[in-house]
């Protein structure tokens, strides 16, 4: 059993495809660019947003941080909450708070962010630490913040697993030496988790809960 279990947020915990791609496309249209259909948005859950403008639109420096700007214009009022829970989420989190596990968030989404979502939907209470990204953009990659996270909750080696559903949250938990277990019920596919290195696979929380309890 892994004793401390880190999670992602968006796509792992929440579905957050309606808030994050409106903010996108509010974003985009402040830029004067035309926004696409939604699901040619949906690569921007997940990854910091800076990282996401510039790679799909070419949008950097000053105009990057515009961009983020804009989105959350639309996104800390309407957006954080155009999501909802996963199904089985809350089981999962009480099963494993029940057998021992530490929770712990790790999310590339701005803490303050992150902390009125998992209060909204009665999430907190399963979390004994959580670590985010900045407000300011300083602090976004997924290494910094999985660091964090074990720090604030003290894991030793072997004790800690990371569980996401993109290609960062593997990153993130492999450049802190600790597994990662890559689920398919959020937004990244499995050929993408794969290609990154995820140790697991799983395909919904069940499978999450099994690897949690079996393979730690």
């Amino acid at each position: 059993m892994y004793r401390y279990v880190l999670f992602d947020l968006d796509g792992t915990l929440t579905d957050p495809g309606e808030g994050i791609t409106n903010s996108v496309m509010h974003a985009l249209r402040r830029m004067g660019i035309d926004p696409p259909e939604r699901e040619a948005l949906y690569p921007f859950i997940g990854p910091p947003l800076l990282e996401s403008f510039a790679k799909y639109y070419g949008i950097t420096g000053e105009d990057g941080l515009r961009a983020v700007a804009y989105y959350r214009e639309y996104y800390r009022d309407r957006g954080i909450f155009e999501n909802r829970v996963i199904e089985g989420i809350p089981a999962l989190l009480e099963a494993l708070t029940a057998a021992g596990c530490q929770c712990v968030l790790a999310t590339a989404k701005p803490l303050h962010f992150a902390a009125q979502i998992l209060e909204h939907y009665h999430l907190d209470g399963y979390f004994a630490h959580t670590a985010g990204a900045s407000m300011d953009s300083s602090k976004t990659e997924k290494p910094m913040i999985v660091a964090d996270a074990l720090a604030l909750c003290g894991a030793g080696a072997g004790e800690a697993v990371m569980v996401g559903d993109r290609y960062n949250d593997v990153e993130g938990a492999h450049a802190n030496g600790i597994p990662c277990i890559g689920v398919l019920f959020g937004y990244g596919t499995r050929a993408e988790l794969t290609e990154a290195g995820a140790d697991f696979i799983a395909e919904g929380p069940a499978a999450v809960r099994r690897l949690v309890l079996e393979e730690g």
